[in-house]
């Protein structure tokens, strides 16, 4: 089973768009508005949205 990456380049408002169309109005997720997320940062925003790091690369395919 090979481990998958995140996107990378990724921009706050890119990782709000994906959260959005997955349902995530109402859910509080913390997303900085920066031109490109962390890593770190990343798996935080997973985390918090409750999402496995697969879910969460799904949004962007």
């Amino acid at each position: 089973m090979t481990k998958r990456r995140f996107p990378k380049s990724l921009s706050g408002e890119d990782i709000r768009r994906a959260l959005g169309r997955a349902g995530f109005e109402d859910h509080v997720v913390i997303v900085p508005m920066h031109r490109e997320i962390a890593t770190g940062t990343l798996r935080s925003i997973v985390r918090q949205s409750k999402l496995t790091v697969e879910e969460f690369i799904e949004l962007f395919e």
